[in-house]
């Protein structure tokens, strides 16, 4: 497994920091899913769990769209694999796209996420609220941090259980 990681730095102010980090897990993710094949990406963890390599990256594509484009910048658009219907739609229905597709939509929706949110104040508060609640850009990237570290920790499970592999 090849580490394409940029380290974050020790000494940065908070924006450059949170985004680093954010980066890194980012780029976690991606180290995760390296080098394996459709099949192995879409191999469940362990039963009853659906959660697969492939699903996390489906998951954090809605993560990523939710959060910058709806929550911070107020488009108000739908998710891509998840409904009213299908609320786990993310993890459990993977037919509904390609290897290739899912990862494309999320590399997109890190660069729109990463497009909206520059330039902006740290204390920035989004354009809709969350469960009642104003939200500020700096709210926003530690929870963002916190999702892919969580999910990371999956990702290695799931990574080793399918060729051995383990790491960072």
């Amino acid at each position: 497994m090849t580490d394409t990681r940029v380290d974050t730095p020790f000494i940065a102010d908070e924006r450059t920091m949170l985004c680093s980090w954010l980066d890194w897990h980012r780029e976690t993710l991606a180290v995760k899913c390296a080098g394996l094949s459709d099949e192995q990406l879409r191999l469940r963890s362990a039963e009853p769990s659906t959660l697969s390599l492939l699903g996390l990256v489906r998951h954090m594509t809605e993560v990523e769209r939710n959060w910058f484009r709806n929550v911070l910048n107020g488009e108000g658009i739908g998710p891509f694999y998840y409904s009213d219907d299908d609320p786990d739609g993310d993890f459990d229905t993977l037919e509904t796209t390609t290897t290739e597709q899912a990862f494309a939509r999320w590399r997109e929706e890190i660069a729109h996420s990463r497009e909206v949110s520059a330039g902006l104040p740290i204390d920035t508060v989004g354009k809709t609220q969350r469960h009642g609640h104003d939200v500020s850009l700096r709210w926003i990237l530690v929870h963002m941090i916190e999702e892919y570290a969580r999910h990371n920790g999956h990702a290695d499970i799931i990574r080793e259980r399918i060729d051995g592999v383990a790491g960072e």
